[in-house]
């Protein structure tokens, strides 16, 4: 298991610079953002060539791609609005192969029409459960044409919100291209925080086998609260990362959530808390 993290953590004017300040931490793993490469977020401009040349820009300096960002919102209430987010995520996952990676993360959504983050009281309803499984199926087999594994998060303020509800979405969709991306620090609903050991344990069961992914940040309450850097809030490392060990991931532990001073603090502080094991093991 190895440290990586976002490339948007660190705002340069250039994907080089970027990749430069990645490197300079230590870091040599990442998940990828069309924005650190002064790209538009739909992936109009993305083509083969510019493709391997991000590629190549990471590789020259010992980098490696995890994943990819494709989140859009996939439970918008605009049926146009889902069907514009499955059109940039077929044409990013068509270049992923020139990326140099396999996986693209998504965010299920919500019917909050601003930010695919925020919560909805509509998230419940029947009518966001279809759209939103509709619009992860055609996701599923847009990874099944190009060898692209889509990995969804639950999180608090979105339609899957807890893990129980993303065991029900992998087993209505059944596709092998649908796995999870594991962020702790945003599955803790309201009033389960004292519970932790408990929802912990419960979400690893449930999608232990499933996770291709995983992020590290904290929450410093329960509820819409996972925005902290890990390391810096309550969520209990010691059990996280030994519940990774328990299910055999041996993959990247993303950071996020955090700004470019807290980096050294937060990777420090993850990669002490991996099981000797796994540590500085790659993706299986």
């Amino acid at each position: 298991m190895d440290i990586g993290i976002f490339t948007t953590t660190f705002k340069r004017k250039t994907l080089g610079e970027c990749l430069d300040a990645v490197s300079a931490s230590g870091i040599r793993a990442v998940q990828f953002d069309l924005l650190s490469a002064q790209m538009p977020e739909d992936a109009s401009t993305l083509n083969a060539e510019n493709a391997a040349a991000i590629a190549a820009e990471h590789s020259s300096r010992g980098i490696r791609i995890v994943c990819v960002n494709g989140c859009f919102n996939m439970a918008h209430p605009d049926a146009q609005q889902r069907r514009a987010g499955l059109a940039y995520l077929r044409r990013l996952a068509m270049h992923c192969d020139s990326l140099g990676t396999d996986v693209i993360t998504l965010c299920t959504g919500t019917r909050h029409s601003e930010c695919m983050w925020w919560p909805h009281a509509e998230n419940e309803s029947a009518q966001a459960w279809r759209d939103m499984l509709e619009t992860v199926s055609a996701a599923a087999k847009i990874g099944e044409e190009h060898g692209v594994t889509m990995a969804f998060e639950p999180e608090v303020s979105n339609v899957i919100n807890t893990p129980r509800k993303a065991r029900k979405l992998l087993d209505e969709v059944r596709s092998p291209r649908l796995k999870v991306c594991m962020d702790g620090a945003n599955i803790f609903l309201k009033g389960q925080l004292p519970r932790m050991k408990e929802v912990l344990n419960e979400a690893f069961d449930l999608l232990g086998d499933d996770i291709v992914i995983a992020h590290a940040k904290d929450l410093d309450r329960d509820g819409e609260a996972g925005q902290v850097a890990a390391g810096f809030g309550k969520l209990d490392y010691g059990l996280y990362c030994e519940l990774f060990r328990k299910f055999g991931y041996a993959g990247t532990l993303v950071l996020h959530g955090l700004s470019e001073a807290q980096v050294p603090t937060s990777a420090a502080f993850v990669r002490e808390r991996i099981p000797s094991p796994l540590l500085g093991r790659g993706p299986t």
